[in-house]
């Protein structure tokens, strides 16, 4: 799937979550709100990641980082998009300013 279909994946289950969010508390999450979301999936993550590592014991680590790993990517493809930002020319730039860095 491409970088463009993924984001508008992501953005159909945003607002479905939006529209679950305004029913149950009369309003969307803001940006901060979404923000603290992935702050809370990139903590799990660590988790899984310390399991995959042996230092903790999480039954089924293996999906569960998986699916940590596509809440993380969710969150990255809707911040992005909430705050206009093109993520894949961001992302060809960032990565040329890299191989620039490391002199290659």
């Amino acid at each position: 799937m491409s970088l463009p279909a993924l984001t508008a994946r992501a953005l159909e289950i945003r607002a479905a979550f939006a529209a679950a969010e305004t029913q149950r508390q009369g309003r969307p999450w803001t940006r901060a709100e979404i923000m603290q979301g992935f702050v809370g999936d990139v903590g799990d993550l660590m988790k899984l990641v310390m399991a995959k590592e042996g230092v903790r014991d999480i039954p089924d680590a293996d999906r569960k980082l998986g699916h940590e790993l596509a809440d993380c990517l969710w969150s990255v493809l809707v911040l992005a998009s909430l705050y206009g930002v093109d993520l894949e020319a961001e992302f060809r730039r960032t990565m040329d300013e890299l191989e620039k860095k490391l002199g290659q």
